[in-house]
């Protein structure tokens, strides 16, 4: 009976993408800060800024679906994806943040390396969502997400062969600590992204 009343869909297709965007521009800035260390705490606050833009997306996205009588997709693939890539926003966050607050001055090449695949993981998902509006592009989205999952595979890889140099080879505790808290943070960045893929593959299986 109040169905009738509610919204039939909605924009959520566009606020993926939004989300997207958000995500790839500030793992750019975090990789430019592993590259650089130019300016620690501009480029922190400039991602600290793009998450906050990323949470007024995801909470107008929820809104919106509690309001929608009729998605374009299952409600808990649509809750899902909006909050899984918001999580990834919140971690890219929390690896500047930690470069500034434990006064890193320099990291190693292999987590500048780990920023790098973050870009590429963050510019496949991008890339995934926004083809999700048409499920012709079922077979493009599947290759796009399996490149997500090998780019996690390689992180993977990357971060035990840190940690063994790490403890190996770095004689300060403190600096020891600080890397890897880092370390995990890059790699779980590459995670979530994986989590968003494999949400897109369940999305296509189901819709196409």
């Amino acid at each position: 009976m109040f169905g009738s009343f509610m919204p039939k869909e909605g924009k959520f297709f566009d606020y993926f993408v939004d989300l997207a965007g958000c995500i790839v521009r500030a793992s750019h800035e975090l990789a430019d800060l592993m590259a650089n260390f130019d300016d620690v705490e501009r480029r922190a606050y400039n991602i600290e800024t793009i998450e906050k833009e990323g949470d007024r997306i995801t909470q107008t996205a929820v809104e919106l679906l509690h309001k929608t009588f009729i998605t374009p997709l299952d409600r808990e693939h649509i809750h899902g994806l909006i909050t899984n890539m918001d999580d990834i926003l919140d971690l890219v966050e929390d690896v500047a943040q930690s470069v500034f607050l434990f006064d890193v001055r320099t990291v190693t090449p292999e987590a500048r390396k780990l920023a790098d695949i973050c870009v590429a993981c963050a510019e496949k998902v991008k890339e995934a969502v926004s083809l999700l509006s048409d499920m012709k592009n079922a077979h493009t989205i599947m290759g796009v997400c399996h490149e997500v999952d090998r780019l996690e595979s390689e992180a993977d890889h990357v971060m035990r062969s840190a940690m063994a140099k790490l403890f190996r080879d770095e004689p300060d505790v403190r600096q020891v600590i600080k890397l890897r808290s880092i370390y995990e943070l890059l790699e779980a960045i590459t995670d979530r992204c994986e989590d968003v893929a494999n949400l897109i593959e369940g999305i296509v299986l189901e819709n196409s």
